[in-house]
């Protein structure tokens, strides 16, 4: 059995070869790709609880980032401990329970204005239709991205993620996505420094962080702004885009709780909850070692690049009895699809909420649907599944 996160195949249906690795190699290693993999719940667990072993610092993709495009576009993703902590400490205030709760009127205006039009067509295409275009909207808004831009930089974003099959080169679209979504971030870091508003960005450039050798206090550079807006960007939109492609083909294909939750949506965040266990949209983590480290018999050398695969991980039968089944009533104490530890998902508060209002919303006005499942298609993404097309009728 072999694991390619670059195969197509495998991005169709990864977890016959995930229940392969928790029972047969749970320390797996891929000798042509040059990779370790971790794929039951406890190890994943521990292992991002545990920064000063499982670095991020080298990027958190199989590749390593190259080190001039860490210093143009810094990221916190690509960053440990305690340059990291003091970012996010930063960035994690716009990111409190009270300012998410204050955007649900503007997420529910979004959503309804956005489903009112396809009530009566009786079919559409739900990821270009709906999932990709309210949480760009969202997260854009709160960029400072203009109206005009914003399906443009989502576009950036998938194109950026997208790799071509059995390959672990950068596609050259991507590398050109890459290079287009820093340039139009690097202009927009500008105009908000010569004209400042009530944005995320505009905050950013206001603001002042500690200094990594303790001496004081200093501002964001551009670049670190410039990191900041391309992460958010980012992660706002394809995390949300997924999940919501992903919940409404598992609800399509359990009609009997897509009813239930018509009739009680109060029970609707337990399923956002269970769709994201069931299938995560960030399916691994890449970390690199810091040290040797020997788990189940196996020896690990420094330096060597660990995927923590959380999409296994949360289908461990050691953490979920029947993990298999997709359950919305599920008690699940420690939601790992956000991630653990030190790199949590700052926006998981955003995404939940964008997820339960969008799904509320739908359920309300379309509450029955069929999914063509023949013209399903997949993302091919690195480390991000879900779907690229989804066709729908009602």
């Amino acid at each position: 059995m072999e694991l390619d996160p670059y195969s197509y195949a495998f991005h169709e249906d990864p977890y016959p070869t995930y229940r392969w690795l928790r029972d047969h190699a749970p320390v797996y290693r891929n000798e042509r790709l040059g990779f370790y993999a971790l794929s039951r719940w406890r190890d994943v667990v521990d292992a991002s609880l545990d920064p000063a072993t499982y670095s991020s610092a080298r990027g958190t993709l199989l590749q390593d980032i190259e080190p001039t495009l860490l210093e143009a576009m810094p990221m916190m993703i690509f960053m440990d401990p305690p340059r990291q902590t003091r970012l996010r400490k930063l960035v994690g205030k716009v990111f409190t329970p009270r300012a998410m709760a204050a955007l649900e009127p503007e997420i529910r205006a979004l959503a309804v204005r956005l489903i009112e039009p396809l009530r009566e067509r009786g079919a559409c295409e739900f990821i270009r239709a709906y999932a990709a275009v309210l949480p760009i909207e969202v997260i854009s808004a709160m960029l400072g991205v203009p109206p005009a831009d914003r399906q443009m930089v989502r576009e950036w974003t998938d194109a950026s993620l997208t790799r071509d099959p059995d390959s672990a080169a950068l596609p050259a679209a991507a590398l050109e996505a890459h290079a287009r979504m820093h340039a139009y971030f690097c202009a927009l870091v500008a105009e908000r420094r010569r004209r400042p508003g009530d944005d995320l960005v505009s905050g950013l450039l206001a603001a002042e962080i500690e200094r990594d050798d303790g001496g004081g206090r200093t501002r964001l550079s551009d670049g670190e702004i410039v990191g900041f807006t391309g992460l958010l960007s980012g992660a706002g939109n394809e995390t949300v885009t997924k999940l919501l492609g992903n919940a409404v083909v598992l609800l399509g294909r359990h009609p009997a709780v897509r009813d239930a939750l018509v009739r009680a949506p109060g029970r609707l965040p337990g399923a956002i909850e269970e769709a994201l266990r069931y299938w995560p949209p960030s399916q691994y983590q890449g970390r690199t070692l810091t040290r040797d480290v020997e788990l189940h018999g196996e020896k690990l050398p420094r330096g060597a690049r660990v995927l923590l695969l959380t999409g296994s991980a949360c289908r461990d039968e050691r953490e979920f009895p029947d993990a298999d089944r997709f359950d919305v009533d599920r008690a699940i104490p420690l939601q790992l699809a956000f991630g653990h530890g030190v790199h949590k998902c700052l926006g998981a508060a955003l995404a939940r909420l964008e997820s339960r209002v969008s799904l509320e919303e739908w359920l309300a006005r379309i509450p029955r649907w069929d999914v063509d499942e023949a013209g399903l298609e997949r993302v091919h993404m690195t480390s991000v599944m879900g779907f690229a097309k989804l066709p729908l009728r009602w």
